[in-house]
């Protein structure tokens, strides 16, 4: 592997799950320990146990009390393991504390995450994106992380710039950021252009939304022949895709998929993924996808409404679909979303009740136009064009003094071409 470079190989670790939580809510610590157990699969790991103490708050120094530690300890031995991963970002003391106690590999949530992240980055931008969020995650956290980053040579928390070696060079580390923080400038300097761009073609942008796995891909496939991978896992892609979409009536729109939403979703990473993700926020329509089989689809929506909500997108037009309707045992009675202006009830995979979305973005796309019907004379036929270029064109019929035209238009440009 080299310093910049990703690998894609898969370690064999076994991993204890743990958990601290209020007595009141052990069944959320416990669907949280669930998810996290996905994301540990999804890295190459093993959950060969997990572990949830009740208490006001976590320890200070080692996250878990001490008789908990004793447990984790007993429960290491019993099962060979390797290390733990925690479901709650850790301070540089409670790693460095954590390791001298139980003497193994010591993991976050959130290192978890950004390691998945690492593994399934493929462009440019988004291995830069990811090792700047692995950077500043460690920047931090040298002293503590310093054992458990060696301790294995290979596995979790070392894809990206894990050979580094980072625990002995900070100016190194700052020095790298300061680097990327420059080159995904430059990246976002290109992305303004294309935005600017796409506003000049004047072709409305739809972005797909949603949890992790809540079937965006899928949807995207659907809809376009995109080919994008479709995996049953959590964050099986990263790098968004946009492709063209044409509807019904001929307009053309871009169709963005984005990067999955998830509980505790890092800062670092929203902070170095400010750039892809706020694109929602630059939509006409954000499409939100819910995984409609998932008991957890409440929640998991309203982490997606957080995260549109610091993405300042929450303005923007919002159709949910309640995805995968051929798997759910609930009925579109329980499946509900007051948030959203439309919902529709479908399923990505076999293609039903897109039909439906498709018409009503259609509509949706027409806010803000004017209905008009005009006779164009032959020798100014351009202005047919740039009506299926700007609008909807509805229905066209050449008659003897002109061209009929029946379509959508806004209103500046009804002004401007005097129709």
């Amino acid at each position: 592997m080299t310093d910049q470079g990703v690998s894609t190989e898969q370690e064999s670790e076994k991993v204890i799950l743990v958990a601290v939580c209020d007595k009141g809510s052990v069944e959320k610590a416990e669907e949280s320990l669930e998810e996290l157990e996905e994301l540990a699969k999804t890295a190459g790991a093993l959950t060969v146990d997990k572990i949830i103490q009740s208490r006001d708050k976590v320890h200070p120094a080692t996250y878990v009390g001490k008789g908990k530690i004793e447990e984790i300890a007993d429960l290491i031995y019993m099962h060979k393991a390797t290390g733990i991963i925690t479901d709650d970002e850790l301070s540089p003391a409670q790693i460095k504390n954590l390791e001298k106690e139980l003497d193994t590999k010591i993991m976050d949530r959130s290192l978890l995450i950004l390691d998945i992240f690492a593994k399934h980055a493929h462009t440019r931008e988004g291995i830069l994106q990811v090792e700047l969020a692995q950077l500043n995650y460690r920047v931090s956290r040298l002293i503590g992380l310093g054992q458990s980053l060696s301790r294995l040579g290979g596995g979790i928390g070392t894809r990206g710039p894990g050979e580094k070696k980072l625990e002995t060079d900070r100016r190194h580390i700052r020095r790298r950021v300061e680097q990327l923080r420059a080159e995904l400038g430059e990246v976002k300097k290109h992305q303004q252009l294309l935005r600017e761009n796409r506003k000049k073609q004047n072709k409305p942008i739809v972005a797909i939304a949603g949890y992790t796995n809540a079937g965006k891909s899928t949807l995207m496939n659907q809809l376009t022949d995109a080919h994008v991978l479709e995996e049953d896992q959590l964050f099986a892609t990263l790098d968004p895709t946009t492709r063209l979409l044409e509807l019904p009536e001929g307009k053309e729109i871009l169709l963005t998929d984005t990067v999955g939403f998830i509980h505790k979703l890092p800062h670092h990473l929203i902070e170095a993924f400010h750039s892809t993700l706020e694109e929602v926020a630059y939509a006409d329509v954000i499409l939100h996808v819910v995984d409609g089989s998932n008991p957890s689809f409440e929640k998991h929506m309203r982490v997606v409404y957080e995260t549109l909500e610091k993405l300042d997108a929450l303005k923007v037009p919002i159709i949910t679909l309640f995805n995968k309707m051929d798997k759910t045992i609930w009925n579109t009675e329980q499946l509900q979303d007051e948030r959203a202006d439309k919902a529709f009830y479908i399923s990505a995979k076999t293609g039903k009740g897109i039909d439906d979305v498709i018409t009503y973005l259609e509509e949706k796309l027409r806010d803000g136009m004017q209905h008009i019907k005009v006779k164009i004379p032959y020798d100014q036929a351009q202005l047919v064009q740039n009506i299926r270029t700007y609008g909807q064109l509805i229905e066209e019929r050449f008659d003897a003094d002109g061209i009929y035209i029946e379509a959508y238009l806004e209103e500046a440009l009804v002004n401007k071409y005097e129709l």
